[in-house]
């Protein structure tokens, strides 16, 4: 057998490229699995890359992970590995914070500059054959909370104020002055009736679970617009399907859903003034051989006992500012 220590990378059938995974593969005994087979991967194995980073298979593996020091998730959201057994334990957590940053940012603007400018109805005109005038909307001056203020929030808030809009921030700590969201707030239904664009961007904690329900689309304004590229279950999504088919909002583009992926009858797939993406706002063209350079460089610095880059608080379930 290969020395060095057990690495298991989880992923979702499609494995890392052999080249980008190289350095890892030359220092390690390498065992990459689906979820059907994480369970048998996992007993000896020191580190745990979890290439699929949606995946919900580590928790009913836990039992057999009886060596495991490390956990690297390939994205973002750890929420899928945050369970009581692994909070409770000695195992180390990182994520891949600050790689999709900016392509969600870019994401969120063009939802927003969607629905200033109605791009949606100019495309059924078009396929309509119809030449209509219309006007639209302007995003400068429009006002924009940000619910959020971790990397992708700060990302999110930097772009929006670049084109002439006005961000705020909604985070855990009150603070004035921050260099990107200018002033933070604590109080979500405080800030929800000034804004002309609702961005969720939080992580999934209790705290952030079903944030988003009927008093709180009740405290938008009418011709409000909400973009979700956070966790769907941030949001009831009935109270957001009865506001939106109600006018109580006037649009939602939605990158994240509650449940995922959407059945086919739901009623989100027809409300005319939804958009829908299946999870994908960050993902750019290269981006699954840059989750690999992420977890490779954290590897390097494990193996020999430097410290680790973008450790998640467990009790948070993400990675500190």
């Amino acid at each position: 057998m290969k020395a060095g220590p057990v690495v298991t990378v989880l992923h979702d059938g499609t494995e890392p490229d052999a080249d980008s995974l190289r350095p890892v593969l030359e220092q390690a005994t390498v065992r990459s699995v689906d979820g059907a087979g994480l369970a048998g991967a996992l007993p000896g194995a020191e580190a745990l890359f979890v290439y699929d980073f949606q995946s919900t298979a580590v928790p009913a593996a836990w039992p057999h992970a009886d060596s495991l020091r490390w956990v690297h998730v390939g994205g973002t959201g750890v929420d899928a590995v945050m369970f009581d057994d692994l909070i409770a334990s000695d195992v180390e957590v990182t994520n891949t914070r600050g790689l999709f940053d900016r392509p969600i940012a870019e994401y969120v603007l063009a939802q927003i500059l969607n629905f200033a400018k109605d791009l949606p109805g100019s495309i059924r005109l078009q396929l309509d054959h119809q030449w209509e005038h219309r006007e639209s909307e302007r995003i400068a001056g429009a006002s924009a909370l940000v619910v959020g203020t971790g990397s992708i929030g700060r990302a999110i808030a930097r772009l929006l104020t670049a084109v002439g809009m006005r961000v705020h921030g909604l985070g855990r700590s009150p603070r004035e002055d921050d260099p990107d969201f200018g002033t933070v707030t604590t109080d979500l239904h405080a800030e929800l009736p000034a804004a002309d664009y609702v961005v969720c961007v939080t992580p999934l904690t209790p705290q952030t679970r079903h944030m988003f329900d009927a008093s709180a689309f009740a405290a938008m304004k009418p011709h409000a617009r909400f973009v979700n590229v956070g966790r769907g279950e941030s949001v009831v999504t009935d109270d957001l399907v009865d506001a939106l088919r109600s006018g109580a909002v006037a649009g939602a583009a939605l990158d994240v859903v509650d449940p995922e992926p959407l059945p086919a009858g739901h009623p989100l797939w027809d409300l005319p003034n939804v958009v829908l993406t299946p999870h994908n706002s960050g993902d750019f063209i290269g981006w699954r051989p840059e989750i690999v350079a992420a977890f490779t460089d954290n590897f390097q610095r494990w193996i020999t006992g430097r410290p680790l880059q973008n450790v998640v608080d467990k009790k948070l379930g993400y990675v500190p500012s």
